[in-house]
């Protein structure tokens, strides 16, 4: 698809269960994958709990979906969002879908998007269960966004910085990909195979970490080196 029929991606936001100061991040995100055309809000906006994006309604083009809370206790939101995206899928006209919800009800419909080789971008909070996460073809943290937003705001030019911490899942996963993909003589594995198989075997994403790269992570994750090399490929070694 060239740049004069660009991608058309649907935003489906699950207000009762998404942060209104995450969808600046949010939208800039999901542009790696088009343009995003659509974009809904669910919600009984008779609620004062959703105040708070009213206004983000307004600024960035977000059209109000009004579901009243049938039953109390009962998020009646749920439904109505995954229709519209059923609705949206079967059209043949949207090409990518982002989820903002922590709301593990989304995995079935996360799943049944992927079936029809579509990308699903997840965006929800660090207790987002684990299910709808790995429903998803990525899946961001939203505080994390925010939070490296903030720190790129006010990070200084002089670097004192001793460096980000790893959790072990997170080397494991890394290293594991790297062990399955194909290397050279010299030990060496693109990067973005590497980066391809880590995603298959999760909703791994470097923005969940504070990166907006791969390749800014792997190098500094320990024990592994990068060399840029004349076919423009990145290549990436495990160290012992």
């Amino acid at each position: 698809m060239t740049d004069n029929n660009p991608r058309n991606i649907a935003l489906l936001i699950d207000s009762d269960n998404a942060s209104p100061a995450g969808i600046d991040p949010v939208l800039t995100v999901l542009a790696e994958l088009g343009q995003v055309n659509i974009r809904r809000a669910y919600g009984n906006w008779r609620k004062t709990s959703l105040k708070g994006w009213i206004d983000k309604m307004h600024r960035y083009g977000i059209e109000p979906q009004q579901q009243f809370d049938m039953t109390k206790g009962k998020n009646a939101t749920d439904m109505k969002m995954t229709i519209d995206a059923l609705d949206l899928l079967y059209s043949g006209r949207v090409h990518g879908f982002g989820i903002m919800s922590s709301d593990s009800d989304f995995m079935p419909l996360a799943m049944r998007i992927r079936q029809d080789g579509y990308p699903v971008y997840g965006f929800g909070g660090a207790k987002t269960p684990e299910a709808f996460r790995q429903a998803c073809s990525r899946f961001i943290d939203v505080n994390a966004l925010i939070k490296a937003e903030k720190e790129q705001a006010k990070k200084p030019s002089g670097n004192d910085d001793p460096g980000p911490t790893f959790d072990d899942d997170l080397v494991h996963l890394l290293v594991d990909a790297y062990n399955a993909s194909k290397r050279d003589e010299k030990g060496y594995a693109k990067l973005s195979e590497v980066g391809q198989r880590a995603g298959n075997r999760s909703s791994f994403d470097t923005r969940n970490y504070g990166y907006s790269r791969l390749i800014d992570m792997i190098e500094d994750v320990p024990n592994f080196v990068t060399e840029r090399r004349d076919d423009k490929q990145i290549y990436v070694k495990r160290l012992r």
